[in-house]
């Protein structure tokens, strides 16, 4: 995977170098009163602005100098690390800057440089936009193939949560999405959740995120629970997916690699849904992120998709 920003879009677009398929996302704006959340007051637009107008032209520059930055091995690292790739990106961030940095250095003034840098070592999720975009480069270039009932996209929207299947062609399975259950910024509660929102469920589709949770678990000091937890999450995980990943591995499961490749078939079967780190939207517009939980699909996305499965194949 190599990483390259657009300095008129102010995105990464990711390579499959395997597979030749591209991807792409927007850069991350950090935690809290943010765009993505629905917060839009002039702080927010101030900010975005800075983000075109000043770093994505320097992150451009800085990334054609390196060369691309191999998405895939500083994820697997960052597992090491005790990360998990969804909402705990604390290593990847700062991998992801040790290896800009001295193209940032070279080719922006002093001053540039240091916002940059800044704005990046503050944001524990600088790498989660290129991993997620990674992830989606991963998981599409699994799409398509007759007959598979593996699952290559999860997302949502604030109202609706929805699936995409390997062997089912264009067609997405949705359901009302389900409200997360977490942990709250000061000053706000369950009460003020909206229902789950958001694309970067791609991660916990390519087998990180909610599945690699046991490569990090002080991810619980975010969204809840306990060491054990986490563990119990991942272990859980392997009962609904078709393999374990070649690259990410879990240094406290002896190193096995985390749990990939959903199948719609055993979460039916087994009445197992997949586990999702995400983060919280206030219900009402403006406000933005107010916490961060954990989250399952609803089962009926799955059972859809598996009847439109045995329509389809005429099983």
């Amino acid at each position: 995977m190599a990483g390259v920003t657009s300095p008129s879009m102010s995105v990464y677009i990711l390579e499959n170098v395997t597979h030749g398929n591209k991807s792409y996302s927007n850069l991350n704006e950090g935690y809290g009163k943010v765009l993505r959340y629905g917060a839009y007051s002039q702080e927010v637009l101030d900010r975005l602005r800075w983000m075109e107008e000043v770093m994505a032209p320097v992150l451009a520059k800085a990334l054609e100098a390196s060369g691309g930055i191999d998405i895939r091995a500083l994820l697997a690292e960052a597992l090491h690390m005790g990360d998990e790739g969804h909402n705990r990106n604390k290593a990847g961030s700062l991998l992801f800057l040790k290896q800009l940095s001295p193209h940032v250095a070279r080719v922006a003034s002093a001053d540039v440089a240091e916002e940059v840098l800044r704005f990046l070592g503050d944001n524990a999720l600088s790498v989660l936009n290129p991993v997620m975009a990674a992830c989606k480069a991963m998981a599409d270039a699994a799409h398509g193939v007759e007959g598979s009932t593996i699952v290559t996209a999860m997302a949502r929207n604030g109202t609706d949560f929805g699936i995409r299947v390997s062997g089912l062609g264009r067609d997405w399975y949705t359901a009302p999405a389900q409200v997360p259950d977490g942990l709250y910024f000061a000053g706000f509660s369950a009460a003020d959740a909206n229902a789950d929102i958001g694309d970067s469920t791609i991660t916990e589709t390519a087998g990180i995120g909610g599945f690699a949770m046991a490569a990090a678990p002080a991810i619980v000091t975010f969204v809840s629970g306990s060491p054990k937890d986490a563990i119990d999450a991942t272990m859980e995980m392997y009962e609904i997916t078709e393999t374990d990943h070649l690259h990410f591995t879990i240094p406290a499961l002896d190193f096995r690699g985390t749990p990939t490749g959903i199948d719609i078939r055993k979460v039916v079967e087994l009445g197992i849904t997949p586990r999702i780190n995400t983060g919280i939207a206030h219900r009402a517009a403006g406000v933005g992120q107010v916490g961060a939980g954990l989250v399952r699909p609803p089962m009926d996305v799955f059972e859809t998709a598996l009847i439109a499965f045995a329509d389809r194949y005429g099983i």
